[in-house]
């Protein structure tokens, strides 16, 4: 199959294009020099001959939003909604990544597939528009809900961390906001695994299994530095208060991947020892 990629640069993309280049398959990766994702006619002939869009390009700045949403919407729903309409016209299916704050991380048991959306934050509510413009404009999508997302390719929480304890006898972190750690080449993995079983049209959560907080993460990335956990505190969010709220409960149920017959990601703990050494490095 022939693939593009936007926003090819970024932690995500970078690791997509690499697992679909590994698995042979022909790739465009296209960045923020390459496709401009909000030019209607570049849009057009960048997906005219291809037969998946996979859209990584996004506005993921969360603090800023709350003070630019208008060219968060740009990035995050215009340009979604114009990469739906030239994929279908092009006949080719797309793949959107979206993110756990199109909920209001208020739940006490995993969101589902289809639970209503109630975006707290500017950020949230691009995103949410962003999925309707994608399922408005094409049929033929699959939308991959995303979160704490950690890479080799650029800066993350494990990355932030393991700085701050080369530094630090004692590190600060939140323990009252719970997610699901994913490493973004097991998000990859995944897209090509639900392209390639042909998976139906709809939404997928692409997040590890399990729950923990930021601060029982934090003690993991310190122990595989081979630092005690101890130096690790619990703190509150309102010790960290940003601009844009954050959810306190951000774990995505993956039903309806196992409806499809493709599995979801394995447990955080795991996913994370193996991606430890490359993150890390």
């Amino acid at each position: 199959m022939r693939w593009l990629v936007t926003g090819a640069g970024g932690m995500l993309g970078t690791d997509m294009v690499a697992r679909l280049a590994g698995a042979g398959h022909d790739v465009r990766a296209a960045d923020r020099g390459e496709l401009d994702v909000t030019d209607p006619a570049a849009v057009e002939r960048a997906v005219r001959d291809v037969d998946v869009v996979v859209n990584c390009a996004a506005w993921t700045a969360v603090d800023d939003a709350e003070s630019t949403e208008a060219p968060a919407f740009t990035l995050n729903a215009v340009a979604p909604q114009l990469l739906a309409r030239a994929a279908r016209v092009a006949g080719a299916r797309l793949v959107q990544v979206s993110t756990d704050y199109v909920f209001d991380g208020a739940a006490t048991s995993p969101y589902a597939e289809d639970a209503p959306l109630a975006p707290r934050s500017a950020y949230g509510r691009t995103k949410a528009a962003g999925e309707w413009a994608v399922r408005a404009e094409n049929p033929d999508h699959i939308v991959v809900r995303t979160a704490w997302l950690y890479g080799a390719h650029g800066g993350c929480f494990p990355k932030t961390m393991a700085r701050l304890a080369a530094d630090r006898d004692e590190l600060q972190v939140v323990a009252d906001q719970v997610g699901q750690p994913t490493w973004t080449a097991d998000v990859a993995d995944l897209v090509v695994r639900l392209v390639e079983a042909g998976a139906p049209s709809g939404t997928y959560h692409g997040t590890s299994a399990g729950a923990v907080s930021w601060h029982g993460f934090t003690r993991a990335i310190v122990a595989t530095l081979g630092k005690d956990p101890a130096m690790v505190k619990e703190t509150t969010s309102e010790a960290f208060v940003r601009p844009a709220p954050r959810p306190a409960y951000s774990v995505l149920g993956h039903d309806a991947l196992t409806a499809a017959g493709v599995a979801p990601i394995g447990p955080w703990e795991e996913r994370w020892a193996a991606a430890a050494p490359t993150v890390l490095a």
